[in-house]
């Protein structure tokens, strides 16, 4: 750095994209290459290689995962970790040494258009996978973390102001950020959005006065890009380091700055210095990874297997006479001659959003192909559902029934023109709700398949069919996974990452047009326990083709910091199988207020049919703990806490257990 002028320092805060470049990435050709930023300032700096995400690498013929939401449901993160060491193989052979796809924002709202980019609603659920992906990717290549912070409405985000109170951002929007600090994150990216007044990448209690200083971030902030920096000067000054993908308020205008006195030479030394420091950490040779790797058969197989995992069976009942008969799923190709898929989702490629997290993979497998290559020697037939009564006299005539419905890049994703953006329903559009009653009318043993980047209200319809298989948007494998779960040649594993709510009325206030919104501290799973209402589905649920039963919970001290929750868990059905084993903590006499329960803890675990296991689960005492505004600190209250264990939120899936703390 010493050899380095002044010039030359502040060349490397800022990206390195042309105008006209920045142009064509708006119009649909966003991060084909890797987006350069600092580069070409001194022999021994890399410089940056930037490569967007969640879902895969959005260059070139990448690998497409299941989006982020789906892998959130496999509350699996082990395998998110591998999922992101592929994501961060693929980056690295493509030239890339950024990838800006651990995307931690809470699902404050269902209408959230990229809701798909996030993991789910619950902040320590959302810690867990995003401290997971970091682990995955700086493997190869530096992990950005986005978007610092309270960043969970679309339409808005460039110039909506958040409302917060310092406990509410401390407990609820901000712990997920600083797991991934803790886990090593090379970076993070600041939101467009304002909190309290200011933007966030011009936010100085956010970028210095927490992020830095409290936490002892080492790494660089980077700007979102083209709008992420308003005013140069004010940015820097707050502890942005990076602006992308130009230079727009950055470069000559730091220099003025310097001339002026309004910015130091050490501060353009601090951030020049975290910026070559992180690039050297991961100063990897590109010659050490094969080109070959993006989308190769190990992914592939792997984006198969993840989008098995991520599906959640919601509902799965029999149909019709005797009593006792077997669930609808999974079909049975030996008693199914002819099966009818209808639908406007079943022959489209729906990987998800058209914005920046765009992968553009080799190819997708959609769900008709999926279920004609695996369902042997059924016939099987097609309608695109336009008219329902047609559908319906084609539903007739077949055995069973996939109907595949739900949303695409049209409805909801990042807000791109006229396409994607925040939701204006929560419901299927009415055409579909239709589709499903005439379907399931001429048909009851009918199938929904619902592809959605979040929840969804299916109170409408849901009643009228046995069957219903939430599949996200799936990824480039998602058709082939879809099948192998619909026949039986995997077991749906999945347990939601967000409440389904019944109705809007139960949730948060919405605007994805508002100015200013205040974000108050109970939302999702945590607002419908306070308000005593029951959900279509809560958080943590999930079915399977197998069942499990849960011996009494047992809480032990292990010492100071951290306390031991162990249960018995036994594959009580006729095949292997998965579940989640969650624990909820409250506490019903704390001083201050709280949710009901609070997610504190929770373990995937594959077991054999009739074979059982001893899960023990470690929780830091200080996921217990307040954020206490008047001390500045967080505080644990000693006293009795009642600690819930099992396969949900949802009250009567829990067995409870006293702790008490000193």
């Amino acid at each position: 750095m010493t050899d380095l002028t002044l010039a030359q320092k502040i060349r490397l805060l800022s990206g390195n994209v042309r105008p006209w470049q920045a142009i064509r990435d708006l119009l649909g050709q966003y991060n084909i290459e890797p987006i350069p930023g600092g580069t070409g300032v001194h022999p021994d700096i890399p410089g940056i290689w930037f490569s967007d995400g969640p879902r895969g690498i959005v260059m070139n013929r990448s690998t497409c995962f299941p989006v982020a939401m789906a892998r959130g449901a496999t509350w699996d993160p082990e395998l998110e970790e591998t999922v992101a060491t592929a994501m961060g193989r693929e980056a690295r052979a493509l030239g890339a040494n950024i990838v800006a796809s651990v995307c931690v924002n809470v699902l404050r709202h269902p209408a959230w258009g990229r809701a798909q980019e996030t993991y789910g609603e619950d902040p320590y659920h959302l810690g867990e996978m995003g401290a997971a992906a970091v682990r995955g990717l700086q493997k190869n290549v530096m992990a950005c973390v986005k978007h610092f912070a309270c960043n969970s409405i679309e339409n808005a985000r460039f110039r909506v102001d958040i409302e917060i109170d310092e406990r509410t951002l401390r407990e609820v929007y901000l712990p997920q950020f600083k797991r991934c600090v803790e886990a090593g994150a090379a970076s993070v990216m600041s939101a467009y959005n304002k909190v309290n007044g200011e933007f966030c990448g011009e936010n100085r209690k956010l970028l210095t006065d927490i992020l830095k200083d409290e936490w002892g971030f080492s790494g660089f902030v980077m700007s979102d890009f083209f709008l992420g920096v308003r005013d140069g000067v004010k940015a820097l000054n707050a502890g942005l380091d990076l602006e992308m993908p130009l230079t727009w308020r950055f470069g000559r205008h730091l220099r003025r700055a310097v001339d002026r006195g309004d910015v130091t030479v050490a501060q353009i030394d601090a951030a020049a210095q975290r910026l070559v420091t992180q690039q050297q950490r991961f100063a990897a040779p590109l010659s050490d990874l094969d080109h070959q790797i993006p989308a190769c058969p190990e992914h592939r197989a792997m984006a198969r297997d993840v989008a098995r995992r991520a599906m959640v069976l919601l509902k799965n009942e029999s149909v019709g006479e005797p009593v006792g008969e077997a669930p609808l799923l999974p079909l049975c190709r030996e008693r199914i001659k002819r099966l009818a898929v209808i639908g406007p989702n079943a022959t489209l490629p729906n990987i998800g959003d058209l914005g920046s997290s765009k992968v553009r993979p080799p190819y997708v497998i959609t769900p008709l192909q999926g279920i004609c290559a695996a369902a042997g020697g059924i016939d099987v037939v097609y309608d695109n559902g336009s008219k329902p009564s047609r559908a319906a006299a084609v539903a007739a005539t077949a055995d069973a029934v996939v109907l595949c419905v739900g949303y695409s890049h049209r409805e909801e994703g990042e807000y791109v023109f006229v396409l994607g953006g925040d939701r204006d329903r929560l419901t299927l559009p009415s055409r579909q709700e239709r589709l499903v009653a005439a379907v399931a009318a001429a048909n009851p043993k009918t199938t929904v398949v619902l592809f959605a980047g979040g929840p969804v209200v299916t109170d409408a319809w849901r009643g009228a069919v046995p069957a219903l298989l939430l599949a996200w948007y799936p990824g480039m494998e998602g058709g082939a996974a879809l099948a192998d779960l619909l026949f039986g040649d995997a077991n749906p594993s999945g347990r939601m990452p967000c409440v389904f709510p019944t109705g809007q009325n139960r949730l948060p206030a919405f605007d994805k047009r508002a100015k200013r919104i205040r974000y108050e501290d109970l939302h999702g799973q945590r607002l419908l326990d306070a308000n005593g209402e029951t959900p279509a589905f809560p958080l943590g649920f999930g079915l399977g083709y197998t069942t499990f039963s849960f011996g009494p919970p047992v809480v032990s001290s292990l010492s100071a910091e951290a306390f031991q929750v162990r249960q018995n868990v036994e594959n009580t059905g006729n095949c292997r199988g998965a579940t989640v084993v969650q624990v909820y903590a409250g506490k019903s006499d704390s001083r201050v207020k709280r949710p009901p329960r609070c997610l504190v803890g929770f373990q995937r675990l594959e077991l054999d049919a009739g074979t059982a296991a001893s899960v023990a689960i470690d929780i830091a005492t200080e996921r217990l703990a307040y954020y206490d505004v008047g001390r500045h600190c967080w505080q644990i209250e000693p006293g009795a806490y009642d600690i819930y264990v099992g396969e949900s939120a949802a009250e009567s899936a829990l067995q409870a257990v006293r702790l008490m703390i000193a």
